[in-house]
């Protein structure tokens, strides 16, 4: 689906419950960028009710690797109020550091959880 340097590749993004039951699938092309694709991927979730009522479209927390850290995933992750457990980039722990108490709070990370 797309071209990299081994040739064609594609990126699965999918959002899966614990059980590994695959909620929601997106293939990119293999040179795509991963934070912009996780909300469309979260957004696609439909989990449905036992009996009757709408599906479920809200999880109650997200894992997910570092490539999700982004400031802007982060703030519609708070603003559904959904809880992450996504571990920081060292370089922008490095970076944090470096800027003293101008550099603001670090991300909550449980790594229990993770």
């Amino acid at each position: 689906m797309g071209r990299s340097r081994g040739g064609w590749t594609t990126k699965v993004h999918l959002a899966c419950e614990q059980g590994r039951k695959v909620l929601s699938l997106l293939l990119t092309g293999g040179r795509r960028a991963d934070s912009p694709h996780f909300f469309p991927v979260l957004a696609a979730v439909r989990v449905p009710r036992q009996g009757r009522g709408r599906p479920r479209t809200k999880p109650d927390l997200v894992l997910a690797d570092r490539a999700h850290i982004s400031r802007g995933n982060r703030g519609c992750l708070r603003r559904r109020e959904i809880k992450a457990a996504i571990p920081s980039k060292t370089d922008q722990d490095a970076h944090r550091g470096a800027e003293g108490s101008a550099g603001g709070r670090p991300p909550a990370f449980d790594p229990a959880r993770y």
